[in-house]
């Protein structure tokens, strides 16, 4: 399928591993030309490295809770010309009791994975808006509509997210520009293996039991029972962003978990 992106100018930020990696890949796989940004500059000349034999990808480096590294960003995906799709994609997660949260805590994930999507788009948008074109994606999760018990500060940021996508959606009524959210379910990236790994060795279990167990206990209500792959994910992704009807939505790829027909 022409997804009709053969050209066009795509940032995928938190680009260097997982579903941000694998979504570039999908878009240069597409023909578009891409921007990846990571925390460091390894971690960019790494994936620049790996995807470059798909076709034009270039990247920088930067700490996106930082205005003049957000902004040192921006300005280098406008050198390679008009940016016709922003995906937001920074964040982090981590398991911690409700209880142990600090104030620091909070902050810091909202900085994280809300706010540097607002320093991004707060660029592109009104650009985007002018031009009459443009789309920009913003992940959300799963866990901001079913939020999780062991990860409450997680689930917040996400919802945050769904609110930030339609907010924004209402700003281009009348317009040829769209902001859709995708909600992932647990997906198999490098940190979520880490993660399962050292429970694995906590509990002297093998792996595959861990995984196992967590949909049996955590995740009941899971129509596939497994993992989502980061390569689904991001076909989610570029498919939602190369959509000219779909605007303000939050689009699901989270194996069927949320109980809900909508």
């Amino acid at each position: 399928m022409d997804l009709g992106l053969n050209g066009k100018l795509v940032l995928v930020t938190g680009s260097g591993s997982g579903i941000g990696k694998q979504t570039a890949r999908v878009y240069l796989e597409e023909g578009a030309r891409v921007v990846v940004h990571g925390l460091t500059e390894d971690e960019v000349s790494t994936c620049v490295r790996d995807l470059s034999p798909l076709g034009e990808v270039s990247g920088k480096a930067g700490d996106l809770t930082k205005a003049g590294d957000a902004e040192a960003l921006c300005e280098f995906a406008r050198d390679q010309g008009d940016l016709d799709v922003l995906v937001n994609n920074v964040g982090v997660f981590s398991v911690k009791p409700f209880e142990d949260l600090t104030d620091e805590d909070w902050l810091r994930y909202f900085d994280i994975n809300v706010l540097s999507a607002v320093r991004v788009s707060r660029q592109f948008l009104p650009e985007m808006l002018e031009r009459g074109s443009g789309s920009i994606i913003n992940m959300a999760s799963e866990a901001g509509v079913k939020p999780l018990p062991q990860m409450v500060h997680y689930s917040v940021t996400k919802t945050a997210m769904l609110g930030l996508t339609r907010g924004m959606a209402e700003l281009t009524k009348g317009t040829g520009v769209r902001v859709n959210s995708i909600l992932p379910g647990p997906t198999w990236t490098e940190g979520v293996e880490a993660y399962f790994d050292g429970l694995a060795g906590q509990k002297g279990e093998p792996l595959d039991t861990i995984v196992d167990n967590y949909f049996k206990s955590d995740e009941p209500t899971s129509l596939i029972q497994r993992f989502v792959q980061p390569d689904e994910v991001a076909r989610m992704i570029v498919t939602i962003s190369a959509s000219t009807a779909s605007n303000g939505a939050a689009h699901r790829v989270e194996g069927g978990i949320v109980r809900s027909i909508l």
